[in-house]
């Protein structure tokens, strides 16, 4: 997996009345530009690392790809270091923030709206909430969930953060197993990228829909992660954050089990209760 960068520079500080120079980490953030077979499609703000990830699970949740048996290929930059067994991975001399996917010719679904996104929201440029929700399909019951399990898996999610330990900037998508075993995380500057990463390695790896699996992120439960989680087949999805009200009547719509507020021994549960064995 590659690994966030964050470089040092130097800062000044205020604390306790007085100015001080010390030295600092900040994430890093860039553009990357996202082709669809050889064209334009969309620019992306986030944290170099798993471009391929990033650029799979974007495409999957807008119903671009379905499989990596769609895809022919991928073209990245060589300065990159990216290659994966899971898809046919040219290195060329492009743009070293470009990723191209080249679909094998089959017909799919074009998108219908701009994919103009920053680290900050994953559905910016949306026509339509109902773009969203054409390909989602309701989520089947199970599985059974401790709910005593879902504390730990926080600090887990928390312990792999080695770039946020450093800068305090990067957010962090987790999926782990029914029984808390932590399957992948990625961290990005965007949660909602960071989800995407973590959806399309599943998608490299063939284990999409992950319908026995639990999906944490270290923020806010906004509408775009619960959108993104479903579309993966994930029935529960945990918050450190808030939930909002869109993201809610979604998670209800499809049956998935959205908790908020995941912190210390607590947590809130706004739908699906029932995979939570306890409650």
């Amino acid at each position: 997996m590659a690994k966030p960068s964050a470089p040092g520079l130097r800062i000044r500080r205020w604390a306790s009345g007085r100015w001080t120079e010390s030295p600092d980490m900040v994430v890093t953030e860039e553009p990357l530009q996202l082709m669809l077979d050889g064209e334009a499609l969309s620019v992306v703000m986030r944290t170099p690392g798993n471009d391929i990830e990033l650029c799979l699970g974007l495409m999957f949740a807008e119903g671009i790809v379905r499989a990596i048996d769609d895809v022919r290929s991928i073209r990245i930059s060589a300065e990159a270091g990216e290659n994966d067994d899971g898809v046919a991975v040219e290195s060329v001399l492009v743009e070293s923030n470009q990723v191209d996917v080249v679909l094998d010719g089959k017909s799919r679904r074009k998108p219908e709206r701009s994919m103009l996104s920053s680290s900050a929201c994953g559905v910016c440029g949306t026509v339509m909430i109902e773009d969203l929700r054409r390909d989602l399909a309701l989520l089947p019951p199970g599985p059974a969930i401790d709910p005593a399990l879902l504390p730990g898996l926080v600090d887990t999610l928390r312990s792999g953060q080695g770039v946020f330990d450093r800068t305090g900037g990067l957010h962090a998508a987790g999926l782990f197993t029914s029984t808390g075993e932590l399957i992948r995380l990625r961290e990005d500057i965007g949660r909602h990228n960071a989800v995407d990463k973590v959806v399309g390695r599943g998608l490299l790896d063939k284990t999409l829909p992950a319908s026995e699996s639990v999906l944490v992120v270290s923020g806010r439960a906004g509408y775009e992660i619960v959108q993104k989680s479903i579309t993966a087949g994930i029935p529960v999805l945990a918050a450190v954050g808030a939930p909002s009200s869109l993201a809610v009547a979604l998670a209800r719509e499809f049956n998935q089990t959205l908790v908020g507020f995941l912190k210390g021994d607590r947590f809130n549960v706004y739908s699906a209760p029932e995979r939570l064995s306890q409650a």
